[in-house]
């Protein structure tokens, strides 16, 4: 066990070492002429301000697509720690200009939030999450001050609002009409963004990471980013994912899972990276089989496939996004 601890934590700062200063930086600005300032941005920029993040992080998770936090539920049939198992710490810092977290106000206009992250794609504009963090804004749903902040940490937008589109939210229809605990299987969603408050596209000013789909369960290292709820910078965490067969049919499927401490609510969204050339890859979010994880030491992802990638192509080509039956 100690051999595996200094495999994972020598992996964990060789990979680091490798990419410092090599695809983490954000890309050039590829709109070939001067941005126009984005009133929606700048609306929702000072909207939040430091004290309503603030507030939305110390915000009460709840269930349902209100709240947008995983709930850690407990069942009859609840996944752990298993005896003996090393899990992996956590810490605190500053984040990467990749990932960071959704902020907006719920239908008592409570301040709400979740993880994501930025994803490669051809409008250089998508935002990858759980789909139960999402799938209350389908449609032309109420206005509710739902923006992106990338990196956020310390009350801080460093590359500053970027505004979730109008029709902009993409769940899969399976996760709609499923349910989140039957359709745990189908917990992840995209998020088409505005420019922000200079003009700038997303990707342009932060950079992206590539969605890896069909890649099997097992993967190391990987590093796994999330914004706990009543925090002010994100958790990182350096682990391993493994193949969980749902132990509840309630919540049936099969998911990769990862051992890491204190991922809480407020993380559902939250990436799981592995190295690829030039920075980053995504393999799986915080999401399904009980939202996320039913103790802060273990969480799961949906396992992304087909349908991940058929919700993707439906992202990226403005198709008509799916949303609850009527």
């Amino acid at each position: 066990m100690v051999r595996r601890t200094r495999i994972i934590r020598y992996a964990a700062v060789s990979v680091a070492a490798l990419l410092l200063g090599g695809g983490l930086a954000p890309t050039a600005s590829a709109t070939g002429g001067p941005a126009r300032s984005n009133p929606a941005a700048v609306r929702l920029d000072v909207y939040w301000s430091p004290a309503r993040m603030a507030e939305a992080l110390r915000g009460e998770p709840g269930t349902g697509p209100e709240a947008g936090s995983s709930t850690r539920s407990a069942s009859p049939t609840v996944d752990g720690p298993r005896p003996g198992e090393y899990i992996p710490p956590s810490r605190s810092f500053d984040g990467i200009p990749q990932a960071g977290t959704f902020f907006w106000t719920d239908a008592t206009g409570t301040g709400r939030t979740c993880s994501g992250s930025v994803v490669r794609s051809p409008g250089r504009d998508l935002v990858l999450s759980a789909g139960h963090c999402l799938k209350g804004y389908s449609g032309t749903s109420p206005k509710r001050n739902l923006a992106f902040v990338p990196q956020y940490h310390d009350g801080l937008k460093p590359f500053g609002v970027f505004p979730v589109a109008s029709n902009g939210v993409y769940v899969s229809q399976q996760y709609y009409d499923l349910g989140e605990h039957a359709g745990a299987a189908y917990d992840f969603g995209f998020a088409v963004t505005e420019p922000n408050q200079d003009g700038t596209r997303l990707q342009d000013a932060v950079g992206g990471v590539r969605l890896l789909t069909g890649t099997g369960y097992y993967h190391a290292p990987v590093r796994m980013i999330g914004y706990p709820a009543g925090a002010t910078k994100p958790l990182e965490c350096w682990s391993w994912t493994t193949k969980w067969v749902s132990d509840d049919p309630a919540d049936p499927g099969t998911f990769p899972r990862i051992a890491c401490d204190a991922f809480v609510g407020g993380t559902s969204g939250g990436p799981m990276l592995v190295p690829w050339p030039g920075g980053w890859a995504v393999i799986g979010v915080i999401g399904g089989y009980h939202t996320g994880g039913n103790t802060p030491k273990v969480s799961y992802s949906a396992y992304f496939g087909a349908a991940t990638q058929d919700l993707y192509r439906a992202a990226i080509t403005g198709a008509p996004p799916a949303g609850p039956a009527s």
